[in-house]
């Protein structure tokens, strides 16, 4: 019989006869790893361990230690056992699919009857039942006339049309617990047993069409989450409350921030409070810009499809873009709108980002190499057509401003001006919260543009700029844009979510297509570098992030209402607004609240809106000259005086960048 050559992770090889599984495999190295396998990972693929293998390959063993991989598995199997319960409850009811996501699953059903919340827990209690069974698991590789007639015979004609899209020559698996089966390209685990019956739960119902086509059948998706243990499902859940506390939709609307509605989709309706964060964040990052050597310009809205399809963004990313068709024969009084003048119609988009238009700002003028590097910026406003189920509040928007720049430069500069973005970026992030973040660097992918050694030296030179400011990276190969490799910065919340945030990208392929140039020391014409970057990404996402990071307690300098004194007796009021002048006098946002209404009530009300202190003023106050001060979450109070109170705040007024 042949052999195959088996190495693993720890460099060993060992010869086996062709054909082995890796539960095989594992039983040659000894019966507890036997015992304990739940997977492998074969030449980079996650393998069943019922699975053959027929070639020399790499070979990893995995257990439920392995937590990606006990995961996916897990999950997976969820998946099966929950659609295997649904149609032991509901036996008319049709399967479809059941893709493993972020920490769970979900499975589409075609069924007459709605699904309701009291119906997962019926489903959850069934699902228990069959992982206390044990049922084995078994899989076989079937022939697709033979998978087509099966599934005919059984009334399940959403598999039919799943198999009919599944390329002629790709074998179809079968997988079976019980006598329940389901075509699937696994892996999954030995048995039901093995699947923690107490680390998952059902979570919602959902609408989705099969497919995602509009024009097919509503299905019903159930959602569930799932982890290797009960106390990593606890904190998952305990999560989720915390980030349902936090949600920035919800505190927008206490804080009176901002709203959306259905006639601008994915755009922002900011409020006078929710534009006072917005503006005082894009204050602190302009004077950060200057500092940091930053040109700030501004560009159009509406650019012409030439340069878009000059940029390549035409061909690439119009199917993110908003189209504008502008008549211009039109005399912008007395004709008649709706007619067009196609001879004459220009086709504009609304530009989905910036990079173009600094290009032609650097165009303007005969730029020399003692003109480089130039930094620009711009607080660019974007709009990028998103789908209206992937709008999430002001997280995900269609309209948005990016605190965008880009950095034109010679390739020996492209080294010195990474590390020096990355200090600048740490600077920002510290002095917003975010003492720690992580940059992910991602290298050239399969299809891209330039030659190897370009790609060698902007790579290295990246590398060099990380390993300079002393810090650590996670590498992504072949995850960089087609035209340059990148940095990722990302962020990570009170409740541990991670967010991308900032970037840098190098990038040779613009300045070539837009035709930049600048005279080199040697009086040649040459193409530069030029570097893409942000720190915050968009201002609307990462306001949401702050939100959600702060509870929407925001740092005093960025909350919008800072201060409400608020009366006790109307015979407090004259104090009341002299106190406020006072507190608007040295920078403070400070409002009075004179309603006659009981203390304990108006500090409920701004404890709500998230302000962060309220001063109350009664007859003593008025009398001694002090205020007594409550903090917001605090539930003492403390009586100081007013000039006290007046350094104090002022200087929590103060923006970190401004402070001595």
């Amino acid at each position: 019989m042949a052999q195959v050559s088996l190495t693993f992770p720890d460099g060993n090889a060992r010869d086996y006869d062709a054909g082995i599984t890796a539960a095989e495999v594992a039983e040659s190295i000894s019966k507890s790893l036997a015992k304990k396998a739940i997977s492998a990972t074969v030449d980079g693929q996650h393998w069943d361990l019922q699975w053959p293998i027929n070639a020399d390959a790499q070979i990893a063993i995995h257990t439920m230690q392995d937590e990606e991989q006990a995961n996916e598995l897990v999950r997976h199997d969820l998946a099966h056992i929950m659609a295997r319960a649904v149609q032991e409850i509901w036996p008319d009811t049709k399967v479809t699919i059941g893709p493993v996501i972020k920490d769970g699953w979900y499975y589409d059903f075609d069924r007459v009857e709605p699904f309701t919340p009291e119906d997962l827990g019926e489903i959850e209690k069934k699902m228990k039942e069959i992982i206390n069974k044990r049922d084995p698991v078994r899989t076989e590789v079937w022939e697709r006339d033979v998978a087509i007639k099966y599934y005919e015979d059984r009334g399940e004609p959403y598999k039919v049309e799943l198999i009919e899209s599944i390329p002629g020559d790709e074998p179809l698996r079968m997988y079976w617990h019980g006598d329940w089966q389901d075509l699937c390209r696994g892996p999954h685990l030995q048995h039901t047993g093995q699947v923690p019956g107490d680390a998952f739960k059902l979570m919602s119902i959902a609408g989705a069409y099969w497919r995602g086509d509009s024009s097919r059948q509503m299905l019903q998706r159930i959602y569930g989450v799932a982890f290797t243990g009960k106390e990593k499902l606890r904190a998952h859940l305990n999560m989720l409350e915390e980030a349902a506390k936090r949600d920035h939709r919800k505190l927008g609307r206490e804080m009176d921030l901002f709203h959306m509605q259905e006639e601008a989709p994915g755009q922002v309706f900011w409020h006078p409070n929710g534009w006072t964060i917005y503006t005082e964040l894009q204050d602190y990052m302009r004077r950060k810009q200057r500092v940091g050597g930053y040109r700030e310009i501004n560009t159009p809205q509406v650019v012409d499809r030439k340069l878009w399809e000059a940029s390549g963004h035409w061909d690439k990313y119009q199917h993110h873009m908003f189209i504008v068709e502008v008549d211009e024969s039109r005399d912008g009084e007395n004709d008649d709108a709706e007619v067009k003048n196609k001879a004459q119609t220009r086709i504009n988009a609304l530009k989905p980002m910036n990079c173009p238009c600094h290009v032609q700002v650097f165009n303007q003028g005969l730029k020399s190499y003692r003109d480089l590097p130039l930094r620009l910026a711009e607080f660019g406003s974007c709009a990028r057509f998103e789908p209206s189920g992937a709008l999430h509040g002001i997280m995900r928007v269609r309209g948005f401003t990016q605190d965008d720049g880009h950095i034109f430069c010679t390739e020996d500069q492209i080294e010195t001006e990474c590390a020096r973005f990355i200090e600048f970026l740490a600077d920002i992030y510290a002095e917003l919260g975010f003492p720690t973040f992580e940059i992910k660097f991602a290298t050239r992918p399969e299809k891209r543009v330039g030659t190897e050694e370009s790609w060698d030296y902007v790579e290295n030179a990246l590398e060099e700029a990380i390993r300079k400011t002393g810090r650590t990276y996670t590498l992504e190969p072949g995850d960089g844009a087609f035209y340059g490799p990148k940095l990722d910065f990302y962020l990570t919340d009170a409740i541990g979510r991670v967010w991308q945030c900032g970037t840098f990208q190098v990038d040779p392929n613009l300045p070539e297509r837009l035709d930049a140039t600048y005279i080199a020391q040697d009086g040649a014409k040459v193409r530069p570098y030029m570097l893409h970057r942000a720190t915050l990404g968009s201002f609307e996402r990462f306001i949401g992030i702050l939100i959600e990071e702060h509870a929407g307690k925001l740092p005093f300098w960025l909350a919008p209402r800072q201060v409400v004194v608020a009366s006790i007796i109307s015979d407090a009021d004259d104090y009341v607004r002299e106190v406020v002048a006072a507190l608007q006098a040295k920078g403070v946002r400070a409002e009075a609240d004179l309603r006659n209404e009981k203390i304990n009530y108006k500090v409920r009300e701004h404890s709500v809106g998230k302000v962060p202190v309220i001063l109350a003023v009664g007859a003593r106050e008025v009398e001694e000259r002090t205020l007594s001060v409550r903090r917001l979450g605090e539930k003492q109070t403390s009586v100081q005086s007013l000039d006290d109170v007046l350094v104090t705040l002022a200087d929590e007024a103060t923006p970190p960048d401004q402070k001595a």
